[in-house]
């Protein structure tokens, strides 16, 4: 009885200060800022500056095996939280990719729309196969992005099937693809939860994946090999019996 308890006074407690330092400072601050870079920092801080005020600090590993040069990082996708937490465990230049749906939240779009994100459209190949260009484009350009390539989640815990979006475009960027992973996050706020639960909270990089060409087979081996990484990794089974792939229209 006590223990529940305690864990919903501190879920009220984390959701009030979300309230407070996400939304009611934190958004309209980014919205404020002159350019990109700044609207990005006060988002990776305010996330930061959240959990820390909660008790559950972001813990980021293996920074160093980001290259240098233009890459994509792919990672887990366990809750509500992940887009926020992988954004604050990286730095600046990272563009997350997200659905088009997302553009429609109520402030939260236009967060994000501020932050640069980029959307894409999964119910239409014509349109998807345009945007896919787009990203290739930008990725040869020098611009670096961030995917959740299963492109939703579920309240059991475990990895989903990957689209090959993000494979597919690395492999004709010419870009590597870094596996991550987000550990403690479905506890945190997971499906179907409005209130968070006290949880450690892990943004871990690994070694890139180098993708060899952009036929199919190869696209196929880099997404297998990123996602038996992810999944070796991240403490849930895996959501399928094969490591399929959903492979989306070609450029």
């Amino acid at each position: 009885m006590i223990p529940n308890l305690l864990r919903r006074l501190y879920g009220l407690y984390a959701l009030t200060l979300a309230v407070l330092v996400l939304l009611l400072i934190g958004a309209p601050l980014a919205l404020l800022m002159p350019g990109l870079r700044q609207r990005r920092w006060v988002g990776r801080n305010a996330v930061h500056v959240w959990l820390w005020c909660v008790g559950t600090p972001l813990r980021v590993k293996g920074q160093e095996r980001l290259p240098a040069e233009p890459c994509v990082v792919v990672s887990n996708h366990a809750s509500y939280l992940d887009g926020p937490l992988l954004m604050a465990g990286l730095p600046w230049r990272f563009t997350f990719v997200v659905q088009h749906g997302a553009a429609n939240w109520p402030l939260a779009g236009r967060v994000i729309k501020a932050m640069g994100v980029r959307f894409v459209e999964r119910e239409s190949k014509r349109a998807g196969a345009a945007q896919l260009r787009t990203l290739i484009r930008r990725l040869g350009q020098g611009e670096s992005l961030a995917v959740f390539p299963e492109g939703t989640f579920k309240a059991d815990p475990a990895l989903l099937k990957f689209h090959g979006g993000a494979f597919l475009m690395a492999a004709h960027a010419g870009v590597p693809v870094v596996p991550a992973v987000i550990r403690g996050s479905r506890r945190f706020l997971g499906d179907g939860q409005i209130l968070p639960n006290p949880s450690r909270l892990e943004v871990e990089l690994f070694e890139p994946v180098h993708v060899s060409g952009t036929d199919r087979a190869s696209v196929a081996l880099a997404c297998r090999l990123a996602r038996e990484t992810i999944l070796r990794h991240c403490g849930e089974v895996d959501g399928t019996h094969a490591n399929a792939m959903e492979y989306p229209s070609p450029p």
